[in-house]
């Protein structure tokens, strides 16, 4: 007979290995954040006039409306072109040790220059998107507000810091894992069972902290390669940054909050199905075939992670004027 799981004892245990989101009042205080810079990066972050083609923005690949992520395998971007990776989801991005799946932007503030210039993404340059925002009077007044005291406002690195304002709000507290590591008894005992197995099986040993992951880089297939779908032989990671061997298809481990809203998963965004790419963590990471309900239990335990979703209403951009560059210009 199957003994139910101690709820305490699971919680201390918990305790030593994740910790809870905060509101993202209590981000906008660590952060020093000002509520011109917020609404600066909020107005940019739903601007599509920031792309070449401008009707791409950074909601286009990082919707609000659907977990931080456009769910679809890869991200189409200029020309509809379609990118190599997955979209990693936004929220809770603030909390993650390094940007990328290959981690090569080390805050969100750099982050957010590479799309904006990535011929597959935005399509932009540094230029092209202080002549749009400089040609807005509306922008020139909102950056002297947020960056007083400086020279030129506008620029794109002031653009980037903006952005990552935002981004920080992004947060999704109060999920029902959180409740649990408070105090309060939010997880049934399927969910309880599903973070006993999540915790003594392994996968703690990437997927920890603040975010379940996000922190550290590991290979894919620690034990065993997943196939060439999954795992792309040409796509080879942290090597393409680094250059370095033993970074040879290697990836930063993905943070887990709000995991069941953002499919596809992995890297290549093969694989639709929350339970499948459990079974394949288990095999390839761990080297163990997980038990079917070994696999719903953990899959339920990750529905707990899922928090508030942030409340962003959608703003209405200034308008162009004569002087804005045209798309394409």
């Amino acid at each position: 007979m199957a003994v139910d799981p101690d709820a305490n004892k699971l919680r201390e245990q918990a305790n030593s290995q994740f910790k809870v989101i905060p509101t993202a009042e209590q981000v906008i205080a660590d952060k020093k954040l000002t509520v011109e810079q917020i609404d600066l990066g909020k107005q940019l972050f739903f601007e599509p006039r920031l792309s070449k083609s401008q009707i791409i923005s950074c909601n286009s690949c990082h919707s609000l409306g659907t977990g931080g992520s456009d769910n679809i395998r890869t991200s189409i971007g200029h020309g509809w072109q379609k990118g190599p990776r997955n979209s990693p989801t936004v929220l809770n991005a603030v909390f993650n040790g390094a940007q990328f799946w290959d981690g090569r932007a080390k805050d969100l503030a750099e982050q957010a220059k590479g799309p904006v210039q990535a011929s597959v993404e935005m399509n932009a340059t540094p230029k092209y998107v202080e002549d749009v925002l400089r040609s807005i009077p509306e922008y020139s007044e909102m950056f002297k507000k947020a960056f007083p005291g400086t020279q030129h406002p506008i620029s794109f690195d002031n653009m980037a810091k903006a952005l990552e304002a935002f981004e920080s709000t992004l947060v999704t507290p109060h999920s029902k894992f959180d409740q649990f590591l408070t105090g309060k008894n939010t997880l049934n005992n399927l969910e309880l069972k599903g973070m006993e197995h999540f915790m003594n099986k392994g996968c703690v040993a990437c997927h920890s902290g603040i975010n379940v992951g996000g922190q550290g880089y590991f290979p894919f297939g620690v034990v065993k390669k997943p196939g060439a779908d999954i795992l792309p032989v040409s796509d080879r990671g942290r090597y393409m940054v680094t250059k370095t061997a033993t970074d040879d298809y290697v990836f930063r481990a993905g943070p887990l909050r709000n995991i069941a809203l953002t499919p596809p998963y992995f890297h290549s965004g093969e694989v639709w199905d929350l339970e499948e790419a459990v079974a394949i963590m288990g095999t390839s990471q761990l080297g163990t075939t997980l038990a079917e309900d070994e696999i719903k239990a953990i899959t339920a335990f990750l529905h707990t992670l899922t928090g508030e979703q942030p409340k962003v209403e959608y703003p209405t951009l200034p308008r162009r004027r004569p002087q804005t560059p045209k798309p394409g210009e």
